[in-house]
């Protein structure tokens, strides 16, 4: 399963970078992330639990990043078990550029694989809720960023 997509997120580029980069961050983005630790440097540890179709499955992984660019990007790959749900495992390449007109462009190509139980799914309900996750983390990523909208 494969996304590609580009969102502008209203902050200069050491900001979302910044973001990108801090565990409380990335653990309140992470739908249904109830844990993370770790640094950048070492990796993350993450407890995520979700629902896919009908079935539940509590996943325990571990994140790691490499390619670092400082301002520009990094490749984020993980792992998670999820006991007889099966696994799930995947990264990102996230990129990061001037948007015109002021801001950030953030681009992210995902690329996900599951197995076990949750794999009999079937790969359209699978590939639906790989794209729900991504996008409710990258929208979730970028109010953080951004702040409450002025009204």
């Amino acid at each position: 399963m494969e996304m590609h997509a580009t969102r502008t997120i209203a902050a200069d580029r050491m900001t979302v970078w910044a973001a990108l980069n801090d565990p409380e961050v990335l653990k309140a983005c992470i739908p249904g992330c109830s844990e993370l630790t770790g640094s950048p440097e070492e990796g993350f540890a993450a407890v995520v639990t979700q629902k896919v179709g009908p079935v539940k499955a509590t996943f325990k992984g571990e994140v790691t990043l490499s390619d670092v660019v400082p301002g520009e990007g990094y490749t984020i790959s993980g792992e998670g078990k999820g006991g007889v749900a099966g696994f799930a495992k995947g990264g990102a390449v996230v990129r990061l550029s001037d948007a015109e007109g002021g801001g950030t462009d953030l681009h992210y190509d995902v690329e996900a694989k599951v197995g076990g139980k949750i794999a009999q799914l079937g790969s359209r309900l699978v590939d639906s809720f790989a794209t729900r996750m991504a996008d409710q983390f990258f929208e979730r990523f970028q109010a953080h960023v951004e702040g409450p909208a002025e009204g």
